[in-house]
């Protein structure tokens, strides 16, 4: 081994007497380290936008929360309640109800969900840094705090004591309604927007936060009905025990899902845009090792003169393969690890100096982590194992004669 990798260095960093090897050496070597620095950098820019996405799409999505397995509510009695702050883990919770609702201000119509918290939410969620305009609202003040996608639409601003926002919810019941009976059909409430929130399109246009007692006046829903129960958790809180846990306390079926299960349609999607991105990026890894079998190849070739000496002092077929093997391990590896360093070094820049933008005020999101430097590392030198397998078994019986 230690032979075959001695000559193996000498025919990498030497020069070849024939011009037209070395120009095919370096393309090759030139090849590995432009792929591999193109495959980090998409790499870590595919991780910049996923986690920039969901930053934005996880906001309103809390450690755990807890939904009716059939059904819109679920009973939260006073025995759960107490049982569930007796949890070792549980940080803090916030009681939810949500139901769509009809919005009118001024001639100008919308529909979004009502979601009425209690109190304790601003504990479960930062609300503060989510607020573009005004503040979050007073309990009992009759407030809402909506989305600026839905302010824009209805052309409404914080603090108008002279034209509340009309909030409609159909009554429960059966049937249809008929235009004679609309108007009784339908709980009413009018609120004073005392903040917009500002998020992502998406989410701007999602919600009206309510006090939950206004939600449950429109909703005509009991002290002790929920839609949902979202809850902090600690870091250390193990998150299936807490699970089995919660089973336990609530009296019905429940659904316990985490973030990424409140979002597995988004976290599938990302994920698989990123297993497609990687393959993409693989396959012209895969051409530009082409290369590198053609150069070992051409080596090869050049080299019959030396391989034929070497043979005669000893050298096994095996062991002279494996001079030609190691060579292009060697190349691939070094190709790669120096690609990995350059694509290090730029996507280390753009984090610091920002010099590419999405829009003038926002660079372009990057994430430097060693997930990403394995993935790369380990495909190049896998990659290049089996270019130099192939390129090393063209050393065959008839070139020693």
């Amino acid at each position: 081994m230690n032979f075959s990798l001695y000559i193996a260095k000498r025919y990498l960093f030497s020069k070849s007497s024939n011009n037209a090897i070395n120009i095919i050496s370096i393309i090759a070597a030139v090849g590995v380290i432009v792929g591999a620095m193109a495959l980090f950098i998409v790499l870590s820019a595919f991780s910049g936008l996923k986690d920039f996405s969901l930053q934005f799409s996880n906001f309103f999505d809390s450690d755990l929360k807890v939904l009716p397995a059939s059904g819109k509510t679920i009973s939260f009695s006073e025995d759960t309640e107490s049982r569930l702050k007796a949890l070792p883990g549980i940080i803090s919770y916030a009681q939810v109800v949500e139901e769509r609702v009809f919005l009118q201000f001024k001639g100008k119509n919308d529909i979004a969900a009502i979601k009425g918290v209690d109190a304790s939410y601003a504990s479960v969620k930062p609300l503060d840094s989510i607020l573009a305009v005004g503040q979050w609202f007073t309990p009992g003040d009759g407030e809402v705090v909506l989305g600026f996608g839905t302010a824009y639409k209805l052309s409404l601003g914080t603090y108008d004591y002279t034209n509340p926002l009309e909030l409609y919810v159909p009554k429960p019941g059966t049937g249809q309604i008929s235009a004679l009976d609309a108007a009784s059909a339908f709980n009413r409430a009018s609120a004073v927007v005392s903040g917009v929130y500002d998020v992502n399109e998406e989410a701007n246009n999602a919600f009206v936060f309510s006090d939950i007692a206004t939600a449950r006046t429109l909703l005509e829903m009991d002290e002790r009905t929920i839609s949902s129960l979202e809850i902090k958790t600690a870091p250390s809180a193990d998150e299936a025990t807490l699970k089995e846990a919660l089973q336990e306390i609530f009296s019905e079926e429940i659904l316990i899902k985490n973030r990424i299960q409140q979002n597995d349609a988004l976290y599938k999607m990302l994920n698989t845009e990123n297993i497609a991105v990687y393959l993409i990026f693989t396959l012209v890894m895969i051409i530009a090792l082409f290369n590198v079998i053609g150069s070992i190849i051409m080596m090869v070739l050049d080299k019959r003169k030396n391989i034929k000496t070497l043979y005669n002092l000893g050298a096994t077929l095996p062991s002279i393969r494996n001079i030609f093997f190691l060579q292009g391990v060697l190349m691939t590896t070094l190709g790669g690890l120096l690609g990995i360093l350059l694509g290090i070094l730029i996507v280390w820049g753009q984090l610091q100096f920002e010099w590419v933008y999405i829009t003038a005020t926002l660079p372009y999101p990057m994430e430097l982590t060693m997930p990403n430097i394995l993935i790369v590392f380990c495909t190049i030198f896998v990659l290049g194992l089996l270019a130099s397998k192939i390129a090393a078994s063209r050393v065959r019986a008839p070139l020693l004669d």
